[in-house]
């Protein structure tokens, strides 16, 4: 009996370390159509190194990079969830409104150069070192510095 259940997660563990990094290189035209109206809107001048579809055990998620370092991830239904620009900064009508707000009257010095969408809010970098967190009603909850 032991023999049986050390073959079974044996097994197991062998085909999650298959489907674990299953990165397929994809056509910018592949990508969801709400992932490809956001890079012809927002990041029209940029040059796509690579998109890629990343496939796990019970998700999908897209990666676009730019050639100047620049980085998109999107989900399955093509809703960006993160958004990294540290060569320039991350398009303003992307960033929700009160967080918006709340950086330009409290850090209006720094750029957000990085925004990430996350099950329970969204976390901001901004240019000037800054780490903001927010929950899903866009209240502070975390500053680091």
């Amino acid at each position: 009996m032991k023999k049986l259940v050390f073959l079974l997660v044996c097994l197991f563990s062998i085909q999650t370390m298959l489907w674990a990094d299953n990165d397929k290189p994809i056509h910018v035209g592949q990508l969801p159509t709400k992932a490809q109206t956001l890079i012809t809107t927002y990041f029209k001048n940029h040059k796509i190194a690579l998109a890629k579809m990343e496939s796990g055990l019970l998700n999908k998620s897209y990666d676009v990079i730019f050639t100047n370092g620049e980085k998109l991830e999107f989900n399955k239904s093509g809703d960006w969830t993160e958004v990294k620009c540290t060569k320039s900064e991350v398009p303003s009508a992307i960033v929700p409104e009160p967080i918006r707000t709340f950086l330009k009257n409290n850090y209006p010095d720094g750029k957000i150069i990085q925004i990430e969408r996350k099950d329970k809010g969204y976390e901001v970098k901004l240019s000037t070192r800054w780490e903001i967190t927010f929950d899903s009603k866009y209240q502070v909850v975390d500053i680091d510095d």
